[in-house]
């Protein structure tokens, strides 16, 4: 899923953890998984804005020639409202496309 294109909302919600849990039976387990997808989102949104702001980037080590880059600025702002990771992998999570297996269970089920 796109991170840019989510429909997750920006700002935190009360949800009902037993019964988004019900896919795994287990909160823990759920929090578990939302909390690495989110650490993967976390890490693909660093690397991309880094990639765009390091276009901007000045190697020189002279203060003078600091300047306001308006598409920067834009870059920025754009990333800042995004939705924080944590909510997007709870929206991928009520939408059900978050991949997981638990090798452990796999193991006991042979």
């Amino acid at each position: 899923m796109d991170y840019r294109r989510t429909n997750a909302p920006s700002t935190t919600e009360t949800k009902d953890v037993m019964k988004m849990s019900e896919p795994v039976g287990n909160v823990y387990e759920m929090v578990r998984i939302i909390s690495k997808r989110a650490n993967q989102l976390s890490v693909e949104m660093k690397t991309d804005l880094d990639n765009k702001l390091e276009e901007f980037a000045s190697y020189s080590d002279n203060l003078e020639e600091i300047f306001e880059n308006h598409e920067q600025i834009e870059i920025s702002r754009f990333y800042e409202k995004l939705p924080k990771p944590a909510l997007i992998a709870m929206q991928e999570w009520n939408e059900g496309s978050i991949y997981y297996r638990n090798p452990s269970k796999e193991k006991e089920q042979f």
